[in-house]
């Protein structure tokens, strides 16, 4: 039996989010993969049992490490303001240092494979957000809502920003670039609309 190569399997899994990225979850296949590896398919059968495998770690991976960094230097006790402020940080730093695997996550998180990956990896930032979110509105800092209706004014705005500049055009198709005066004017009318 061949033996796991640690560079060969991060070479793969790369390759597997570029492929994914580019044709979408449907056009993804392990042949293809082996191919653009420079690997044969059995290499690809040493690290996963098979393409849902793959796909579903990959997920896994790339959504633990964003949940991971969105609980970067958060607590549920911050006030709404900052823990409000640290999510957006937070996320931004992710979204636009880890591009490839920002996008990768959000097709895979809309695919088949959407919920069991999500079920694997949301326990304790759901709970963590949970607990934010009902702290802050015993505080008064945050008018009570539901979930989803937090979730969309929370974080809608910047993430329709930076979408708009992964794409680098805005929707008249103007150049756009996400800076600080954009993320700082969007954060504040978030706020205005949340808070009592």
């Amino acid at each position: 039996m061949r033996t796991r190569d640690t560079n060969k399997e991060e070479i793969v899994k790369q390759k597997a989010i570029e492929m994914i990225v580019k044709q979408g979850v449907e056009g993804f296949g392990m042949n293809r993969l082996a191919k653009e590896c420079g690997v044969s398919v059995a290499t690809l059968y040493i690290y996963y049992s098979d393409k849902e495998d793959l796909i579903r770690k990959i997920g896994i991976e790339i959504g633990s490490n964003l949940f991971n960094k969105m609980l970067n230097g958060f607590s549920p006790e911050m006030s709404f303001k900052d823990g409000l402020r640290n999510q957006w940080e937070n996320r931004i730093d992710f979204m636009l240092n880890f591009t490839l695997e920002a996008t990768c996550f959000e097709l895979l998180k809309h695919s088949t494979y959407g919920d069991a990956i999500l079920a694997e990896i949301t326990g304790d930032f759901k709970q963590t957000m949970s607990q934010f979110m009902l702290s802050a509105i015993e505080k008064k800092e945050l008018l009570p809502v539901t979930f989803e209706v937090f979730w969309s004014i929370a974080y809608g705005s910047l993430y329709s920003l930076l979408e708009l500049h992964r794409e680098g055009k805005s929707m008249s198709g103007k150049p756009f670039v996400f800076n600080d005066d954009l993320k700082n004017e969007a954060f504040n009318l978030v706020l205005k609309a949340l808070t009592p």
